[in-house]
């Protein structure tokens, strides 16, 4: 029982959030988050009392395999919601896609989902790989869990032909990002998802 849990996939959170998908997981450095129960995860995170139900206490890979599942651990979608409103800026990935995730994995089964959480991970590796500006991390992590993956899929190659057109004038990555940034958010306004952080209104 000393033995320290392993998860099978840690870039899906027992507890639903995408951390594949979160800038924590692609910070270079000693604060970089392994994602749930990755490697060293216990040396950097204090405990998690969802791990300790899910994966210490009933060996599972997350909690929408549980048959208790939604127990009062969980909040509805709508406190999710806000939360996830609330925490704007936050490093972690969105709390609104938690109830979504688990539904999903209930219908169709952890191994769809990880399918398709994979897509996910290697188009916002390519965003990051081809269109990080050292500011926009976070935003693409955002749009990639958001989107659907069609959307994200016509943006990286909206936003190639773009910069394919532009690279007579300038091909620096500050022009790259803000052509990525902006056919992402055009995408998502026709989603009616909203990525750009909110700003405070002076007072």
């Amino acid at each position: 029982m000393s033995e320290k849990p392993v998860k099978t996939y840690p870039t899906l959170g027992c507890c639903g959030l995408d951390c594949g998908l979160c800038p924590r997981y692609y910070t270079v450095g000693a604060s970089r988050c392994p994602g749930c129960c990755g490697t060293d995860f216990f040396n950097k995170h204090p405990s998690c009392g969802l791990i300790t139900c899910c994966v210490k206490k009933h060996g599972l890979e997350v909690c929408a395999q549980c048959d208790e599942f939604p127990c009062p651990k969980f909040k509805d979608s709508g406190e999710y919601q806000a939360l996830d409103t609330a925490s704007y800026a936050s490093s972690y990935p969105p709390y609104s896609r938690v109830i979504p995730n688990m539904d999903f994995i209930r219908e169709y089964g952890l191994e769809a989902f990880m399918e398709q959480q994979l897509r996910r991970i290697r188009l916002l590796e390519r965003m990051i790989a081809g269109y990080d500006d050292g500011r926009s991390r976070s935003f693409y992590c955002r749009a990639g869990a958001l989107l659907p993956l069609e959307s994200l899929e016509t943006a990286l190659g909206e936003a190639g032909q773009k910069v394919k057109a532009l690279s007579a004038v300038t091909d620096d990555v500050k022009t790259r990002a803000k052509t990525l940034r902006n056919v992402l958010n055009g995408l998502a306004a026709g989603e009616g998802i909203e990525l750009k952080p909110r700003r405070k209104e002076n007072k």
